[in-house]
């Protein structure tokens, strides 16, 4: 099985553990193997091939036995795609409404179901392998740090954690642990993604001096006041452990007629008039990241990699008004990012909430801006997504050549990582940076000020008060380290 530790380190333990496992002459399942060889060198998960059959012999050991917690909303699909690769197997699911997830239980009849992932990692054990989540924000960390601790590998839906802190341990308790790890953020190892990368590190556009990246959300309310009142909760909900590490407050099932974020329900492609859940948790800061670190850590995810981004500098917003409990409407927010491997400093800019930037004097007339993208602006041109603008300019541009390794996306790398090949390429490892970069705008959001990052250290060095961003508290009698 994968580990995120070094090459190195899986070669130097492994007689150790194989001498564990093995030294009494006794057959050995695989997960009897894993845990004990766990014990013999912590963090190594690796299962020699003779163990399991040979290296083209598939044996009933080797197949992927899978949890999945939070089931209800995009996990539905997420465990579809899961379940159609070869050798896995979804032997048991985990939420918190019966009703919402009921259309996962039907199509995984033969899982057991649970509503506490606590309950269901203690009674899952060695039964399982692996473990899937798709809460929303704020329960990402404990969920993902139990499975971790349990020495499960685990994949979790984007954005990684809801604060700074909780991504810099997630990070390392996963490299501690060696497990195979993924976050589902748009694979910048795509086709697509890695031929990007090459067009800008051959000079397409020159160096590149600035990114801006917008989005088509929010498509759920933002900009709200909380609610009045409160509505019976219906015993199908577990409203306490939904609420989870966040702060209390009363169960409100519906926005009302008059309220003004059923305005926005109204207007949205998916339209809910649920407050809190299900799906339109996403707006409050308590749960959810606001329409930037949704959907931020799709559109960062390659150029984070294209423009080797590390830790930025500074951060500024401007927004439509800030509420104390939610995203606003709309947001504009800069990064400022330092030279770094040969690349001049930049400038990346992010729109949300239906902005976009200044429209480009190289688009063709007739062309407009798409609903989300990345515009791409070097000394010697522009890059709309992975073109040159105007077109005539992409048509005599020569290709270079494909050095860049293309893969078969977050499911397939998840599955090839656990089975001891290469890593993920967004494992915990690259997606707790990445995640920082959309918290970092989330805080210049909610300070309605310029910050200063000092990475290295995680704090924000110009204003104290802000630092309690990096870490908020956990409530009700929930633990950060799990």
């Amino acid at each position: 099985m994968k580990s995120d530790s070094s090459n190195t380190n899986r070669q130097s333990g492994r007689c150790a553990c194989e001498k564990a496992a093995l030294g009494n002459g006794k057959a050995v399942s695989r997960r009897d193997f894993v845990r004990t060889a766990g014990s013999a060198l912590a963090g190594l998960t690796i299962v020699p091939r003779y163990v399991l059959g040979g290296p083209r012999h598939t044996s009933p050991s080797e197949t992927i036995q899978i949890a999945g917690a939070g089931v209800g909303g995009i996990g539905h699909a997420h465990l579809g795609g899961i379940s159609q690769q070869a050798g896995a197997k979804i032997v048991a699911l985990c939420d918190v409404d019966d009703v919402y997830a009921e259309r996962t239980y039907k199509r995984f009849s033969q899982a057991k179901r649970y509503r506490d992932y606590r309950e269901m990692l203690d009674a899952e054990g060695d039964k399982i392998d692996a473990v899937y989540c798709g809460t929303p924000d704020h329960t990402h960390h404990v969920i993902s740090l139990a499975a971790i601790k349990k020495g499960k590998h685990v994949c979790c839906v984007k954005p990684l954690t809801l604060t700074i802190q909780e991504g810099r341990i997630l990070a390392k308790a996963a490299r501690q642990a060696g497990v195979a790890t993924q976050v589902t953020a748009s694979a910048n190892t795509s086709d697509p993604a890695c031929r990007l990368c090459e067009m800008i590190w051959d000079g397409a556009i020159g160096d590149v001096r600035e990114a801006h990246v917008w989005s088509n959300r929010p498509l759920w309310p933002q900009g709200m006041l909380r609610p009045p009142g409160k509505d019976p909760i219906p015993n199908t909900l577990d409203w306490d452990l939904w609420i989870g590490p966040a702060a209390m407050r009363p169960f409100v099932a519906e926005w009302r007629d008059g309220d003004l974020a059923l305005r926005q329900v109204k207007a949205s492609k998916r339209p809910r008039r649920a407050v809190y859940h299900p799906w339109n948790f996403r707006g409050w800061w308590d749960f959810g990241t606001g329409a930037l670190g949704d959907m931020g850590c799709h559109h960062f995810n390659i150029p984070k990699r294209a423009l080797k981004l590390g830790h930025p500098v500074n951060i500024s917003a401007t927004s439509t008004r800030v509420m104390p409990e939610s995203a606003p409407l709309a947001s504009i927010v800069t990064w400022e990012f330092p030279a770094r491997e040969g690349m001049p400093p930049l400038k990346a800019v992010w729109y949300d909430g239906g902005l976009k930037p200044p429209r480009p004097s190289e688009l063709e007339p007739g062309r407009d801006l798409p609903q989300s993208a990345v515009l791409y602006v070097g000394d010697k041109g522009k890059m709309l997504d992975r073109r040159i603008i105007p077109e005539s300019k992409m048509k005599t541009y020569t290709q270079p050549p494909k050095t860049l390794q293309r893969r078969g996306g977050t499911w397939s790398e998840w599955f090839e990582a656990m089975r001891g090949g290469q890593s993920a390429a967004c494992r915990f490892n690259w997606a707790s940076p990445l995640t920082e970069i959309v918290l970092l705008g989330n805080i210049a959001i909610r300070t309605g000020k310029r910050i200063d990052w000092d990475g290295e250290n995680m704090r924000i060095t110009n204003d104290r008060d802000a630092n309690k961003y990096i870490k908020e508290p956990y409530h009700n009698d929930w633990s950060l380290e799990v």
